[in-house]
């Protein structure tokens, strides 16, 4: 995809998945691409639809909770685009987990027992709830990976304030709260996602996209208990299982290692379980739009 130039435009960032383009008049234009990472890894071909399946959850879930802390948004002017404020980020991503499962698990698994700072149960398996969500933070990389970061930390190097960082873990868990109660309604547990936040002023403001399968991880309720019971893999919606096809495929990220063949047939996998997820979240039928460039260009200035 070509890079857009808007009116009042001063400066593009482009991310792993998103492009952005900031505006003299403190506003940004956030456009979700169809590219797909793994690992802090571009991978090397895109997915169909998946750029507004992020961007249609994200703007769903935002709106649902709005009522908790102020968030960036303003308007959705074409299907993978969203227009909103613009905010200095925390240098940080607020990963709070609810079960024991993915980056915890990995690390529980070869026998540590505190992951950022927080402290990880004796005598619980994979999968299994924590007594109560645990924040595990860490550190918003530009360029390359995220590295664990522990409150203290965090403090230590000026990322936040100790008061900032309280209202952080306030409206983490607040929104995590409320992220699985809408979960529950749909039949699904919110088992751990990630939320970043940045400033207007002296105002903390939630940012980007939340409770989408990039940033989130969904498992069926129905049938949970069962299969913790019985040791089985549990039932989930999220990006995981293309890290469990990479890392089938030997492939973690790491220098040396090469990014295994993405078929066609893998391709709509991927794209048929981002949709499923829209659907069972949202509780509506996607309908895919295909705007071309120019198309989306317009909407974006007519809205601006």
């Amino acid at each position: 995809m070509t890079p857009f130039n808007f009116p009042k435009q001063v400066s593009f960032y482009k991310g792993k998945v998103r492009d952005v383009y900031y505006l003299s008049d403190n506003l940004l234009v956030m456009v979700a691409s169809n590219r797909i990472s793994a690992f802090d890894v571009i991978l090397p071909r895109t997915i169909p639809y998946k750029g507004q399946v992020l961007n249609q959850i994200a703007a769903y879930m935002l709106n649902a909770t709005k009522d908790i802390c102020p968030n960036w948004l303003l308007s959705i002017p074409a299907p993978n685009v969203a227009i909103g404020k613009k905010c200095t980020p925390f240098k940080l991503e607020m990963v709070v987990r609810g079960n024991l499962t993915g980056h915890a698990w990995r690390t529980y698994n070869s026998g540590k027992r505190t992951l950022c700072g927080a402290l990880l149960p004796e005598n619980i398996i994979e999968n299994d709830f924590f007594s109560s969500p645990i924040i595990t933070p860490s550190t918003k990389a530009s360029e390359g990976h995220d590295e664990d970061i522990s409150p203290v930390e965090i403090i230590q190097q000026g990322l936040a304030t100790q008061k900032e960082w309280d209202t952080l873990c306030q409206y983490t868990l607040a929104l995590f709260e409320r992220g699985k109660k809408i979960a529950a309604k749909q039949g699904l547990i919110l088992v751990d996602t990630k939320y970043e936040f940045g400033k207007i002023g002296d105002e903390i403001v939630l940012m980007d996209e939340i409770h989408t399968p990039d940033s989130s991880r969904y498992f069926y309720a129905d049938g949970f208990e069962q299969r913790q019971k019985n040791g089985e893999k549990q039932k989930q919606l999220s990006k995981e299982f293309v890290r469990e096809w990479l890392i089938e495929n030997n492939f973690m990220g790491k220098e040396g290692q090469t990014i295994p063949v993405m078929t066609d047939e893998w391709i709509d996998t991927i794209s048929n379980r981002y949709i499923e997820l829209y659907e069972k979240v949202i509780g509506e039928k996607f309908i895919p739009q295909k705007l071309s460039e120019q198309e989306t260009y317009n909407k974006i200035v007519a809205s601006l």
